[in-house]
C-alpha cells in the first residue's frame, strides 16, 4: 500500500508479484478480463472519478468475462 498525499493506494502488481513473483503480467492481464473485476472498476470510478464516462464504460463492461480469444495471439498466426 502507497500513501501520497494522506491518499492510500494499493498497487496491483505488488498483489500479484506476491502470488507469482514470475508471472506478474498474466495474473493481471487474467484479473482485468475478469466481470466481477471490471464491476468493481466501474463502482470506484464513478464515486471517485468527476470525469467517468459511465456510457464509455459500458462497452469495455459488456465485454468483461466474455470467452474471446486475445487479438495478440491471433496476430501471431
Amino acid at each position: 500500500m502507497y500513501q501520497n498525499n494522506h491518499e492510500d493506494f494499493i498497487s496491483l502488481t505488488d498483489i500479484a508479484r506476491h502470488k507469482d513473483p514470475h508471472h506478474t503480467d498474466d495474473l493481471v492481464k487474467n484479473w482485468m478480463r475478469n466481470r466481477n473485476t471490471i464491476e468493481l472498476l466501474g463502482f470506484w470510478e464513478t464515486i471517485y472519478n468527476p470525469d467517468f464516462k459511465p456510457v464509455e464504460f459500458d462497452g469495455f463492461r459488456m465485454q468483461a468475462g466474455l470467452n474471446r480469444p486475445d487479438p495478440k495471439v491471433r496476430q501471431r498466426f
